[in-house]
């Protein structure tokens, strides 16, 4: 399976550097022109666009398969970390606001998540579990994601088998990620917490 993970357009909340998480805004305008110019980047002879049920991807898909007619499918493994009481917070009011999970570095954490938030864990487990199932469904097939920074930056370490770089790597939005010949790691998630670097 070649994969392209595609990260949405640009919302208000990346303009403002907020915790998007769980929250569910729409596509700014330029948002909307950088999934236009995503159509370029990608092959014309995709199978099937897998996408997150936030709307900011869901918009993206929709204005990357406007000339396509493809198959979509939409999948809640692929929805953005929910970063609890962070959300929608910058990183200055979220220290401010809860100085005693910030002091934990509770983002960063692999087994740690803000309160009512995810973990590293349990976001990684979530996605691998997708990419196994995409894999057995679309093998041999051009197979792009519609998704989010986190969900990129995991999708990447995994096909890497490499969390050296996560917390540095970013896809900007409107970007795209290319994976040739991708397998998902038989490796148990669990494994890798000892990969993460301790921040």
């Amino acid at each position: 399976m070649n994969l392209y993970v595609v990260r949405h357009g640009e919302t208000w909340a990346n303009i403002e550097s907020r915790y998007l998480g769980a929250l569910d805004p729409e596509l700014t305008e330029r948002g909307r022109k950088q999934a236009q110019t995503l159509d370029a980047q990608l092959p014309r002879e995709l199978s099937v666009l897998a996408v997150s049920p936030l709307l900011r991807a869901q918009q993206t898909a929709e204005i990357l398969n406007h000339s396509r007619a493809l198959q979509v499918q939409t999948l809640q493994g692929l929805r953005e970390r929910n970063v609890g009481v962070f959300e929608g917070l910058t990183q200055a009011e979220a220290r401010e606001r809860h100085p005693d999970l910030w002091s934990l570095n509770v983002t960063r954490h692999w087994a740690l998540a803000p309160t009512g938030g995810e973990s590293i864990f349990e976001v990684v487990s979530r996605v691998h579990t997708t990419l196994q199932q995409l894999h057995e469904m679309h093998s041999g097939k051009n197979v792009a994601i519609v998704a989010h920074g986190f969900i990129a930056k995991t999708i990447r370490a995994l096909a890497r088998q490499d969390f050296s770089d996560f917390y540095q790597w970013q896809l900007a939005n409107g970007s795209v990620l290319a994976l040739e010949n991708f397998q998902p790691p038989s490796a148990s998630p669990q494994s890798w917490e000892s990969e993460i670097p301790d921040e």
